[in-house]
């Protein structure tokens, strides 16, 4: 027979999964979040075949370096132009253009393996032009998340967003491993060019919309302004060079498991997507509690601890040798490593003013973005000149170094 206790923690729990859950209770939150679940896990299968056929191609780490690199280097040369038009037109209607773009790709690299025409250079050029699609339309889409909820939800939607991404993590390699196995790459590819349909009517159909104001500037007079206004919020520097490092040092993980799968431990496509849906298994983990407890006081302390205890799960997965053990390890850092993006993120938007919020997006994903090929870059010719064991060790020490040397200092970022 239930007690008065019984009945008072049951309404306790109920509590907290309505906190957890928040931001689903907005209209266009929930069809945005369906949309571009549906669409990056056709990214993420994308991804996983991508990877394969280029090492199987070329049997080099350097060249998985260098796509993720070219996939990404469209970020660091035209994000900022991309942050500025989010605030000058629809942002609805930029982030469209930005998925019809990357869709074509998508639909060419499918024609092209279906017809046995691939090569290695096609990867580097269509990896090139989707990263230009995504440099318009990142800044949009990072703009109109805080626009769909109250603003004392905006951290919680910036955890359930990070779900979306990472729960895809999880279905698309494990869809990859299955359809490659038996259909082949060209099925993966295809499947990701239907996919952008979902986001596609997802945008259509919302109601809320940004109208921008009349401007007279130039697009680089309002990029020089958007440098203008970090600069005097103080923190938001250093918010940038955490961003940037984090990225630099996290991302060059997942770039380097098919070499870690194939190499280390002798698997094949199928448990190369079990490691990647383990990783985003933690990572969706770790957004839940980032949701659950997304009005915490002292976030910036906590970041930094946060990055200082993914280095260390890092460094280990560098040197372990027992899958079982790696296994766990990958679910660990994918939970430290989406903690620690989400809580930036969410101190980022909470700073930052409507009619600027493209343009500091921008520069914000000019140092997240724009760490990823970097990192990846590096970690590429560092695991072919020497181990990827050895380049992920040198990336766990710089994010210790970093986060230590704020912790150490009278940085702002610990009073936030």
């Amino acid at each position: 027979m239930p007690n008065a206790n019984d009945e008072v923690k049951g309404t306790s729990e109920e509590r907290a999964l309505r906190r957890t859950f928040q931001a689903f209770r907005y209209r266009d939150f929930r069809l945005l979040w369906g949309g571009a679940f549906t669409s990056t896990t056709g990214t993420w299968m994308q991804m996983v075949a991508q990877s394969w056929v280029v090492l199987e191609m070329t049997g080099s780490a350097f060249y998985l370096g260098l796509v993720g690199f070219l996939g990404q280097l469209p970020i660091l040369l035209f994000t900022l132009v991309g942050g500025a038009f989010a605030d000058r037109i629809d942002r609805r209607k930029l982030l469209l253009s930005s998925q019809y773009v990357q869709m074509g790709v998508a639909l060419i690299l499918t024609a092209l393996l279906y017809f046995d025409r691939i090569a290695i250079w096609h990867f580097l050029v269509l990896v090139f032009v989707t990263g230009s699609a995504q440099a318009f339309g990142g800044p949009a889409y990072q703009a109109l998340i805080p626009g769909l909820v109250r603003r004392e939800d905006v951290p919680n939607a910036v955890a359930l967003n990070s779900i979306q991404f990472n729960l895809a993590r999880i279905v698309g390699p494990v869809i990859a491993g299955a359809a490659f196995a038996t259909l082949g790459a060209v099925f993966c590819f295809g499947l990701n060019a239907v996919s952008f349909l979902a986001v596609i009517a997802a945008l259509w159909l919302l109601r809320t919309t940004f109208v921008p104001p009349k401007v007279k500037e130039s697009v680089f007079v309002q990029i020089k302004q958007g440098f203008a206004y970090i600069k005097d919020q103080g923190d938001l520097w250093q918010l940038t060079i955490l961003w940037f490092v984090s990225t630099f040092c996290g991302v060059p993980l997942l770039t380097l498991l098919p070499v870690f799968a194939r190499d280390v431990f002798g698997l094949e496509v199928a448990g190369y997507s079990i490691m990647m849906a383990l990783s985003g298994a933690g990572s969706i983990t770790g957004a839940l509690l980032y949701a659950r407890y997304s009005r915490m006081s002292r976030q910036g302390v906590f970041t930094l601890w946060v990055q200082i205890v993914f280095a260390g799960f890092l460094a280990l997965f560098a040197i372990s040798k027992d899958l079982t053990v790696s296994y766990i390890l990958l679910f660990l850092t994918g939970v430290c490593l989406i903690s620690l993006f989400s809580s930036i993120t969410s101190l980022v938007q909470l700073a930052t003013s409507e009619e600027m919020r493209g343009r500091m997006m921008s520069i914000f994903m000019l140092a997240f973005r724009g760490g990823m090929p970097l990192g990846d870059l590096f970690a590429g010719y560092v695991a072919s000149r020497i181990s990827p064991s050895f380049a992920l060790l040198l990336l766990s020490l710089l994010l210790v170094s970093v986060a230590a040397g704020f912790l150490i200092s009278n940085s702002g970022v610990k009073r936030l």
